[in-house]
């Protein structure tokens, strides 16, 4: 018999319930696929960054500023160890 109070239905499903209510799109990721083209597209479960969905996030949370700003951004997230990336994703020359 499995046990009532695991990780998943005490920490997971209310997290995921939450940023639903936030209206956030959520999913669990306990069946995860990883690679390009996997469940969220990561590499690693430490990419706490969805690396294909960072150039357009920061466009859409930062609609004033230019093109060298946001690759600015995308650089310093790089450099800070957030995400690891090919230059080419990054757009760096």
């Amino acid at each position: 018999m499995p046990h009532a109070c695991t990780e998943e239905q005490l920490v997971g499903q209310p997290g995921i319930g939450l940023f639903a209510e936030l209206g956030w799109k959520a999913a669990s990721a306990m069946e995860e696929v990883f690679g390009a083209n996997g469940t969220l597209a990561r590499e690693t479960p430490g990419e706490a960054v969805l690396v294909s969905r960072l150039p357009a996030a920061l466009e859409r949370l930062n609609p004033l500023l230019p093109p060298e700003a946001i690759a600015a951004g995308k650089l310093k997230a790089y450099r800070r160890g957030w995400i690891q990336l090919h230059r080419q994703v990054l757009a760096i020359p």
